[in-house]
């Protein structure tokens, strides 16, 4: 995996990440969902760094070989905005001031919090299989309690979910060498059965129902948006479509001047499944949008 990248360590915000990095030119931040760690872009990057640009990829704050801080009532540790000031730290500490981000599930709601938080750092963003998460919630109806069930269980501090996963990772998760590829599947598989990540990715989860809800709705109260281009992709083979619709209406209150995206022929994890139509896809949003070509 990643022939010709750097794997280090780098100190974030709080919490010390472990990153992949490699290539030259335009800065991409590409940030991994639940329950993988940042080799899910293992056949992603090689291609964007082939197009001319520079690629970090960390594992996020709780997830993989990163740390994981102690957490409080509040969960304050494992919120979005506390995992985005990682990687604006990291990113700072790689030289790199400005630079387009790519985020998935739940770093998808990462890279949303840090365009949020730091609009003068991002210059494009693209969200995968998500929507902003305080909406989500917002929405939530039986439908979404049915299939997003996990988002409520995992989130559990009374019966926590951590000691049913802890009895059978592999089938809980239920993931792949076919899928992941051989080397991406042995990673994600030392994490999920590292009994300290699994409790971190639940109170990423925990967090994510409080802290991170609060974040959101302030900001939707203050009616703040993106101010970089923002482009939202969704896979055919997922359920963002029946719960969403066309999943951009949902962003049209959160996006700036510039709205792109639609859906892309994948289930979840689009980049093990889709990276070249995803590469092609995120490079001409960013040439048409001017933002990172």
């Amino acid at each position: 995996m990643f022939e010709g990248f750097e794997l280090t360590r780098r100190e974030g915000n709080g919490a010390r990440l472990r990153v992949r990095h490699g290539g030259g030119g335009p800065p991409v931040l590409l940030l991994h969902g639940h329950p993988r760690t940042h080799a899910t872009w293992h056949r992603v990057a090689p291609l964007l760094v082939a197009a001319g640009h520079t690629v970090v990829c960390p594992d996020l704050r709780g997830y993989g070989e990163s740390d994981k801080p102690p957490s409080d009532p509040e969960h304050r540790p494992y919120s979005k905005r506390a995992m985005a000031d990682d990687c604006l730290a990291v990113m700072r500490r790689l030289g790199h001031e400005r630079f387009a981000v790519v985020g998935h599930d739940r770093g998808a709601y990462v890279a949303t919090r840090l365009a949020l938080d730091h609009p003068h750092a991002v210059s494009a963003l693209s969200v995968l299989d998500a929507v902003p998460l305080g909406e989500a919630l917002h929405r939530c109806d039986a439908r979404f309690a049915a299939r997003w069930w996990h988002w409520f269980f995992l989130g559990q501090t009374d019966k926590p979910a951590e000691r049913l996963i802890d009895a059978d990772p592999d089938a809980w998760y239920g993931a792949t060498p076919e899928q992941m590829g051989a080397e991406a599947y042995e990673d994600y598989r030392r994490a999920i059965h590292d009994p300290a990540t699994v409790h971190a990715m639940c109170e990423d989860y925990r967090a994510g129902l409080g802290v991170d809800r609060e974040h959101d709705d302030t900001d939707r109260r203050a009616g703040r948006r993106i101010r970089c281009p923002l482009q939202v992709l969704w896979a055919t083979r997922d359920d963002m479509a029946d719960l969403y619709g066309d999943v951009r209406d949902v962003w049209r209150d959160w996006a700036g001047d510039r709205l792109d995206g639609g859906p892309i022929a994948s289930g979840h994890h689009i980049a093990e499944e889709a990276p070249d139509e995803l590469v092609t896809l995120v490079r001409g949003f960013w040439q048409a949008a001017g933002a990172h070509a």
